[in-house]
């Protein structure tokens, strides 16, 4: 009889600890969406910030209170009380009440040093904060989770003091305590170590909080649930102050696929992919391809031997499936890849096609062909793909550029360019012609291309670029040379990568971003 998956409880730091992050900047209406998204999800808890800090985070409260959660519970972050005042006169806590959510987040010192040096008062003025500002949220009926900061320094320090901490808290009625690996430089064997000597303890269940600044937020969060810890919290995506907070989706498919633990409803977890797309993409964070699990990557297939395997036994070169988290299997064209991986790709398009059929030699020789061009398929799935339909009769133009122009300028002493584009689409007989300005001639033609075609196609709405990277295939030519365009497109839910090619850097762009356009309105009609 299969044994009942242990609940661990997922609390999601992206909207609180995640914009701490570089670049990271969220608008109001960003955190209401991910807070949708996350709950959609199946998150547990969602620390959405901290309700005195600005005038931003004032307007979230008094929005999200709104929203219909249907699994997650929001938390309003915040500190102790200060020192040496009175726990109802503190404002920030005051602020805390004023959010009106069911749970809160209090973070204290546990590391002595912290609180000789840093906020300047004694051990015994630190432990009674932690104790009173618990008690007092407690007894305005919310559900208390103390961050004990830096424990696991203060812990390999003074271990005395940090339990103290750890124990005020408890007095003060918390209903987590979580420990903090906040510096991210413990490895961890001791983080299970010291999970494993604090649980015996205490009364109250334990959460772990770790930080990625030597590479082992994950590893180490994983190592504290195997040690006893009930809490993860993290962010999905991993992004956060410095090298970023543990990855939850990567923590979220390890425990639930591989260790029999239930972090989201298990009906939930092919989702996981998606929601970190979407939320990459509130962020404008770029969700990396080298990801665990969810990144585009994760389960892409290059070198002949590899696919081969797949091809006969997934688990031969795939350490899961890559539809339970949502993902896909990919295999890449290259020169490594061998033939296989073709017939693979065509018949993802058609099914019926076989290895000895004509149109099968037609579509390799025109890869062949535009391969000695210049043109790299291995990256641009998507272009490979509007190829085979072609070859198989299964493509027709939905729409033709009559002509295009492009203006660039620079004024003097400045570090950008400016650019203005004007395209002039046909489709079904109607022409449209639209102008756009741009960071630049590409950005310029992008823009005026999508503004030509969106009253034809209003879906090219939610299409934009997300990358664009040139390559310059044959430097002895100099100017002359024929450059390689590829361009990463998403529309929120799913991307794709084409690519161009042509000794005219704006037409290798037009025809990269024409392919991408193509894409999207094949599959939006299919």
């Amino acid at each position: 009889m299969e044994q009942q998956a242990k609940k661990i409880w997922i609390f999601d730091s992206t909207l609180r600890d995640g914009a701490q992050g570089e670049e990271i900047s969220f608008s109001v209406q960003d955190k209401l969406n991910i807070v949708q998204t996350l709950d959609q999800l199946g998150i547990d808890y969602i620390e959405a910030g901290n309700p005195g800090s600005n005038p931003k985070d004032l307007e979230f409260f008094e929005r999200v209170g709104q929203l219909t959660l249907h699994h997650a519970k929001l938390v309003a972050f915040g500190s102790t009380r200060r020192k040496e005042e009175k726990v109802e006169d503190d404002i920030n806590l005051q602020a805390l009440l004023s959010a009106n959510t069911k749970a809160v987040s209090i973070f204290g010192k546990s590391w002595d040093f912290h609180v000789t040096d840093i906020i300047h008062t004694t051990l015994e003025e630190n432990l009674r904060m932690i104790e009173e500002t618990v008690a007092f949220l407690k007894a305005h009926g919310k559900e208390v989770i103390f961050d004990a900061e830096h424990f696991f320094d203060g812990y390999k320090r003074n271990p005395d003091y940090a339990m103290q901490t750890l124990l005020a808290a408890q007095k003060g009625g918390a209903d987590y305590i979580c420990l903090c690996e906040t510096n991210g430089g413990a490895f961890p064997d001791e983080v299970s170590r010291i999970v494993a000597q604090v649980l015996p303890q205490l009364r109250v269940p334990v959460g772990i909080h770790t930080h990625d600044d030597g590479g082992m937020a994950v590893a180490s969060s994983v190592m504290a649930v195997l040690a006893g810890a009930q809490m993860v919290q993290g962010t999905l995506i991993g992004f956060g102050e410095r090298c970023g907070n543990a990855n939850l989706s990567a923590i979220i498919a390890n425990l639930q696929l591989k260790r029999n633990y239930q972090c989201i409803p298990p009906e939930n977890l092919h989702k996981l992919m998606q929601t970190c797309r979407v939320v990459s993409e509130i962020s404008n964070v770029r969700l990396h391809k080298n990801m665990p699990y969810v990144g585009k990557s994760a389960f892409a297939h290059k070198g002949g031997m590899h696919i081969d395997g797949v091809n006969k036994a997934p688990a031969s070169f795939e350490h899961i499936n890559p539809e339970s988290v949502g993902n896909s299997r990919r295999f890449l064209m290259s020169e490594v890849a061998g033939r296989s991986t073709l017939i693979e790709r065509i018949q993802k398009v058609d099914a019926s096609v076989r290895r000895e059929d004509e149109v099968t030699t037609r579509i390799i020789n025109q890869v062949k062909e535009m391969e000695h061009q210049g043109y790299q398929f291995e990256g641009a799935d998507a272009t490979l793909e509007m190829l085979i339909r072609k070859q198989l009769g299964q493509y027709r133009p939905f729409f033709r550029v009559e002509k295009f122009k492009t203006i660039g300028e620079q004024q003097a002493g400045e570090e950008t360019a400016s650019a203005a584009a004007m395209v002039k689409v046909v489709v079904g007989g109607q022409a449209e012609m639209n102008a756009a300005e741009g960071n630049g001639p590409v950005n310029a033609l992008d823009c005026a291309l999508r503004k030509a075609l969106e009253r034809f196609y209003p879906v090219l709405r939610t299409v934009h670029l997300t990358d664009y990277k040139v390559r310059v295939l044959d430097s002895s030519n100099r100017t002359a040379s024929k450059v390689r365009v590829l361009i990463e497109t998403t529309d929120g839910k799913e991307s794709w990568t084409t690519v161009g090619v042509s000794v005219d850097i704006i037409e290798a762009s037009l025809i990269a971003l024409i392919a991408s356009i193509e894409y999207k309105l094949i599959h939006t009609s299919v």
